[in-house]
């Protein structure tokens, strides 16, 4: 068994996998990696099931030490990664000698970087999986929802020796200023009409209220005309729209249920996209067929197919 130690870390430096299913009836949210896309590329980097335990690197912050020889892989944002002093560029699997160091300084593009051990870091798994929910003690290493902190020891059975480089026809871009796809929500039909033009057809900047709970829009204020809602389950990418006309796109680590009225719900695709995005940032969303955005993201998922 291989090991890395943490020397430096911060509250955004989690283990992440898929996230847990079939418990949101419980109350218990779904956690999991935000750029799940750069997840199961790392993963692949070194043949591992696309939903095998990472470590997901929010803005950096991040120093580990390798305790025996080993191969690890990268994917998602530049965050100034240095082995030791020598710069590490994500989409790529990496040797790190025993006794190196692996630091993450700070985001130069992107958000969140994602680093991938050989058959996934091992973890206890609570209701199904180890992601790091910290609301609600779930997940991490011990299975109590705690970040990565000094002096963790992450350790991982699996071995790889073939370096891999993503190829450039299928790396994603980080820059990709194209809108973000919205299936259309239940309440669609209840905001006014100029509030539905200006929701797809204006920019909107991310507010720095954001985590993985939720991102904040800044823009124009849209219109709910509808009666008071009921409660009801929140789908991931969820569009809501409270009361002071901001929307909020829901993330992995949202409530289970809530009241305010949707326009509708990123895709998954557009969600790791989002997942990217530094607060100030402007972004555009687009309407799109629930048929199409599910044969996308089909094609997609079956990349990593075996």
């Amino acid at each position: 068994m291989s090991a890395l130690t943490v020397k430096h870390s911060t509250p955004l430096c989690q283990l992440q996998d898929a996230g847990r299913f079939g418990v949101r009836h419980l109350g218990v949210t779904q956690g999991g990696a935000l750029d799940w896309v750069s997840m199961a590329w790392a993963n692949k980097l070194l043949n591992n099931p696309p939903h095998a335990a990472v470590i997901e690197v929010t803005l950096g912050g991040l120093t580990l030490i390798a305790e025996e020889d080993c191969c690890l892989a990268l994917a998602g944002a530049d965050l100034g990664a240095l082995l030791d002093e020598r710069p590490i560029t994500p989409w790529r699997s990496f040797f790190l000698r025993k006794g190196q160091q692996l630091r993450f300084i700070q985001p130069i593009s992107g958000a969140r970087a994602y680093l991938a051990a050989p058959g996934g870091f091992d973890a206890l798994e609570v209701l199904g999986s180890c992601a790091t929910v910290g609301r609600e003690g779930l997940g991490g290493l011990d299975g109590s929802g705690k970040a990565l902190r000094e002096g963790d020891q992450l350790n991982y059975s699996g071995t790889s020796f073939e370096l891999q480089v993503l190829a450039d026809h299928l790396t994603p871009d980080l820059n990709d200023q194209r809108p973000l796809d919205v299936v259309l929500g239940a309440q669609i039909g209840q905001f006014s009409g100029t509030s539905l033009f200006d929701a797809f057809n204006s920019d909107w900047t991310l507010d720095s209220r954001a985590d993985r709970m939720g991102m904040r829009l800044m823009g124009p204020e849209l219109v709910y005309q509808g009666r008071p809602m009921i409660s009801e389950g929140i789908p991931l990418g969820a569009i809501q729209v409270p009361p002071d006309g901001q929307p909020i796109i829901l993330l992995n680590d949202r409530q289970t249920i809530g009241g305010y009225p949707r326009l509708g719900a990123l895709t998954p695709l557009s969600l790791a996209r989002l997942a990217q995005k530094l607060p100030g940032t402007v972004v555009r969303v687009r309407a799109v067929v629930q048929e199409v955005a599910r044969r996308e993201q089909v094609r997609f998922v079956k990349r990593f197919q075996v």
